[in-house]
C-alpha cells in the first residue's frame, strides 16, 4: 500500500483580539483549511486503501468534531466513527495537566485499523493517553491524524501521521477549537494571544 505524507504546512502567527475575533485576520483561513483537509482525506484514503474493513476513525470530543466530520467527507474509503471525550484545559488557555475522560468508543477495536483525530496537538499528554488505551482494545493499526500541531508546548513525544499544519505558540480558537466553550464555530483559526 502506497503511503504517500506531505509535510505539514508551517503557519506564521497572526492574531485577533480576544475580544472580538472574528475582526482580525485569521491566522489560517477558511479556504486554506479546507484545501489541506482534503489533501489530507486523500493521503488517509491511499493508506487505508487496501485494509478489509471500513477505517475506524476515533474522533477526540470536542475540538476534533468540525475538523473530523471534513475529514470523513473527503476520503474515498469506508469509515466508521467512534469518539472519545477527553479534557485539560478545563477552561483555561494552557493545559492543567490533568486528563479526564469523560467516555470512551463503545464498538470494539480488535483487529480494526484506527485513526485517532485530533484537533490540536500541544503538549501531547491528551493524545498518549488515548492512544496508549486504543491500544490495549486490540487494534491491527492506530495512526493519529491531527489539524494543528504546537510542538513548542510538548512535553511527549508524539508522532503524527497526518498533520495539517504546524503553529507557533499561540492560543488558537475556530474550526471547532475554543476558548472556555465559545468560539467553535468560526470558519477560520484565530489566534487569542
Amino acid at each position: 500500500m502506497a503511503q504517500v505524507l506531505t509535510k505539514p504546512i508551517p503557519v506564521k502567527s497572526g492574531g485577533a483580539s480576544a475580544d472580538r475575533p472574528g475582526a482580525g485576520k485569521p491566522m489560517i483561513s477558511s479556504t486554506r483549511i479546507a484545501r489541506r483537509v482534503r489533501q489530507l482525506g486523500r493521503q488517509i484514503s491511499e493508506t487505508y486503501a487496501d485494509i478489509e474493513t471500513p477505517l475506524v476513525i476515533v474522533v477526540i470530543l470536542k475540538g476534533a468534531t468540525v475538523f473530523a466530520a471534513d475529514l470523513l467527507r473527503s476520503l474515498s474509503i469506508p469509515a466508521e466513527l467512534e469518539f472519545v471525550r477527553a479534557s485539560s484545559y478545563h477552561g483555561g488557555t494552557t493545559s492543567s495537566g490533568r486528563l479526564q475522560l469523560a467516555h470512551m468508543v463503545d464498538g470494539t477495536l480488535v483487529g480494526r485499523h484506527v485513526l485517532l483525530v485530533e484537533d490540536i496537538v500541544d503538549s501531547g499528554l491528551t493524545v498518549n493517553v488515548i492512544a496508549k488505551r486504543i491500544k490495549r482494545l486490540g487494534p491491527a493499526s492506530l495512526r493519529i491524524a491531527a489539524l494543528l500541531d504546537r510542538p513548542a508546548r510538548r512535553v511527549t513525544e508524539v508522532k503524527i501521521d497526518f498533520c495539517g499544519f504546524v503553529i507557533p505558540d499561540r492560543f488558537v480558537i475556530g474550526y471547532g477549537l475554543d476558548y472556555a466553550g465559545l468560539y467553535r464555530e468560526l470558519p477560520h483559526i484565530y489566534s487569542l494571544t
